[in-house]
């Protein structure tokens, strides 16, 4: 990208528009944190009707997060193709056809295949969802704002299980998907209305009418407009081959750490979101008890990621990121000793939460520093889709153990673990 206009954005003050495309963002990662949850909220309602063994409940939840691998992968590939905008549209669209027919399904089989569908919206979105934020951000409170859009995911979580509950106590667990597809619904308009295209997308892919749409974002933000598109970069042209410029030379070395880092700690996320209510309840707490240390670890996942994102810009991103992650194992392995004495357990999931998920946070604002705008998004879609694969099994083998006998202390110490190989890998990547 132009260096001027990168200059420009990074350090003018954020306009009324920049911080507008940072609310949709935020919207829409709110959206997908409830649909991505939905599962952990309907698990118990979906489990007593249809009998569901521990195994098929790991199957059902690793189910979407394949779907998210599969999205982000190849759907967020498009991205750097065809621009971020109108990807976003493309996998909202799904996501309301895919919330909407999960509400009629009538067998394990058949929501197993709509949670796939889904899925594919929310891991396409994602990355362009966290492109954008980064790009129309300025330096000073680019960490900030990742920060806020991240915590859109466990809000939605919280509002989620919120709402679930009354859904669930009126119309029975099939209304959760109904009003998931609404708010889908309500977002594709949103998006259209005010969510601007990236300007490092139309800069690099140089289309017909680029400089009347940059010239556009640029009176939005506030700046003068440019009355000739810049000379292309030598970097953005020469890794213009999407996967192959991710595992070019330059970039080889970054990119297994960071698909290493992405794997290992969507394990640990995703086991901590999706099993925590119902270990709670398998080791003697009561259901209520249950949703409530979910929301609790939503509530601490919330705190995390504004610390992470108002300090970031003042410490290592490197070192800080590693620090939440050696914290993060230590109050899993805290929360594995008491969880099965309520207030020590609340307060652990709590601290679990705060370093877990600030943990992402901090992933999603390193990732972009990594690769040129020509290949951005790519790489943002494979560590993204890298990191749901790891979310898949680690639910799966979650529900195997525990149909094995094992005890929820025993499952939590096991996945603290991968967050010390994450902390590992993370100080190995260099930026610059």
């Amino acid at each position: 990208m132009n260096n001027h206009i990168r200059t420009l954005i990074n350090d003018s003050p954020m306009s009324r528009f920049q911080v507008l495309a940072i609310v949709i963002c935020f919207l829409i990662n709110m959206l997908d944190g409830f649909d991505v949850l939905v599962m952990a909220f309907t698990a118990s309602s979906i489990s007593d009707e249809w009998a569901l063994s521990g195994k098929s409940l790991g199957v059902l939840f690793g189910s979407g997060l394949a779907g998210m691998a599969i999205g982000a992968v190849f759907l967020g590939s498009l991205a750097d193709r065809f621009g971020r905008r109108a990807l976003i549209i493309t996998c909202l669209t799904i996501i309301t056809t895919g919330m909407l027919l999960s509400s009629f399904t009538d067998s394990l089989y058949e929501l197993i295949a709509m949670r796939v569908f889904t899925g594919t919206g929310i891991g396409g979105a994602l990355a362009s969802v966290n492109i954008i934020t980064a790009e129309y951000s300025s330096s000073k409170r680019r960490g900030l704002a990742i920060a806020l859009v991240q915590i859109g995911y466990p809000l939605g979580g919280i509002l989620g299980g919120a709402v679930a509950g009354l859904l669930i106590d009126e119309s029975g667990w099939r209304a959760v998907f109904v009003f998931g597809a609404a708010l889908s619904a309500i977002m594709i308009p949103v998006v259209m209305w005010r969510l601007p295209e990236s300007i490092d997308y139309l800069l690099v892919r140089r289309r017909s009418n680029a400089m009347q749409g940059i010239n556009l974002l640029l009176r939005r933000m506030g700046h003068r407009e440019i009355t000739a598109l810049p000379e292309p970069e030598a970097q953005a042209s020469a890794h213009e081959a999407g996967l192959r410029g991710l595992w070019s030379p330059e970039y080889r070395a970054a990119t297994m750490l960071m698909w290493l880092t992405f794997f290992m700690v969507m394990a640990s996320l995703y086991f901590v979101l999706s099993w925590t209510p119902r270990l709670l309840v398998h080791a003697g707490l009561s259901a209520q008890q249950g949703i409530s240390g979910g929301m609790i670890l939503h509530l601490g996942g919330i705190s995390g990621q504004l610390v992470l994102g108002f300090i970031s810009a003042r410490f290592h991103l490197h070192k800080l990121i590693g620090s939440y992650m050696l914290l993060a194992a230590v109050f899993v392995s805290v929360f594995a000793v008491y969880s099965d004495d309520l207030m020590p357990a609340m307060y652990a999931a709590a601290f679990v939460g705060f370093f877990l998920m600030g943990s992402i946070t901090g992933l999603y604002a390193l990732s972009p520093r990594l690769y040129p705008p020509s290949i951005r998004t790519t790489g943002m879609g494979w560590a993204i889709g890298i990191g749901r694969t790891g979310a898949i099994i680690s639910p799966f083998i979650t529900g195997v153990l525990l149909d094995l006998g094992w005890t929820t202390s025993s499952l939590f110490f096991v996945f603290s673990v991968p967050m010390i190989i994450a902390m590992l890998a993370i100080v190995l990547i260099r930026t610059d």
